[in-house]
């Protein structure tokens, strides 16, 4: 399927709007206190009432706006649709900043064509919206990244001079292993960064705060959306050996230290 001219201009603007209302009802909520609903994959993996609330609201505007398109989100189930598209969905990536009042936190909405899957998909749209700063980053496929009106660009660097962001899984044991990579690589790089948002982190490249990102154990709605933006901005995104980017591993960076950072990176066993 390819998507109409006429679907594909309107996406954009739907996803925006639904963004930010979904964004200033999160950051209503932050304000008024967080209440933890539960925990997922351990202790330390949480979901709170804002992040049901707000995939709530999403949902019900994408069903009103668009009724025969499917939703893939982190706290609901799964719904295929009949149109050929499928919005993905993280209601508030991040959770553990929102949680603790740490600004780095956003909704993540992207529209894609195909199943639900980072390994078949492609991206249509993405709008990634931090609303504690008030930041909204957009991007369509092939015409380009924006934060606000400002369009986006990756910056390359050599592996020395690289500003290089990453993320830790919640498993503790999977921590230990990811921070074995880091105490590899951070003596081969200008620094590490570590910000808890992937896609925010990922709109980092876009927008030249970092120069690189990689991370294990991303799921498809901590990535949609991210990976469009900073793709669209000039970064190459890819999973192992220029396989799509996907829960195994997902490298955002300017094409020539992509390259010697996924060296970097197996060499220092990223792949175990």
């Amino acid at each position: 399927m390819t998507v109409s001219p006429v679907i594909a201009a309107e996406l954009p603007a739907l996803a925006r709007r639904i963004a930010i209302e979904a964004g200033a009802l999160a950051a209503r909520r932050r304000a008024e206190g967080v209440e933890i609903a539960a925990s997922k994959s351990s202790p330390e993996d949480v979901v709170t009432l804002a992040d049901r609330e707000t995939e709530a609201l999403i949902r019900a505007m994408i069903a009103d706006a668009r009724p025969d398109d499917g939703f893939y989100g982190e706290e609901s189930d799964a719904d295929a649709g009949t149109s050929g598209l499928t919005w993905v969905v993280d209601p508030i990536d991040g959770t553990v900043n929102y949680l603790y009042g740490a600004p780095h936190w956003a909704v993540s909405i992207a529209v894609v064509e195909g199943e639900p899957n980072p390994l078949t998909w492609r991206a249509v749209t993405g709008v990634v919206v931090n609303p504690t700063i008030g930041e909204v980053y957009t991007a369509t496929a092939g015409g380009g990244a924006f934060l606000g009106d400002r369009r986006l660009h990756v910056v390359e660097a050599e592996l020395p001079l690289a500003l290089v962001g990453t993320g830790f899984g919640y498993d503790a044991a999977r921590r230990v292993e990811q921070a074995r990579v880091v105490t590899s690589l951070i003596g081969q790089v200008r620094d590490i960064r570590r910000g808890g948002t992937a896609s925010l982190d990922l709109c980092g490249v876009a927008s030249g705060r970092i120069n690189a990102y990689y991370e294990t154990g991303l799921k498809p709605w901590d990535h949609a959306a991210g990976a469009l933006v900073a793709a669209e901005a000039g970064a190459v995104v890819t999973g192992w050996g220029g396989s799509p980017a996907s829960h195994e591993f997902l490298l955002a960076a300017p094409p020539v230290l992509g390259r010697t950072l996924e060296s970097v990176l197996i060499a220092a066993g990223a792949q175990v």
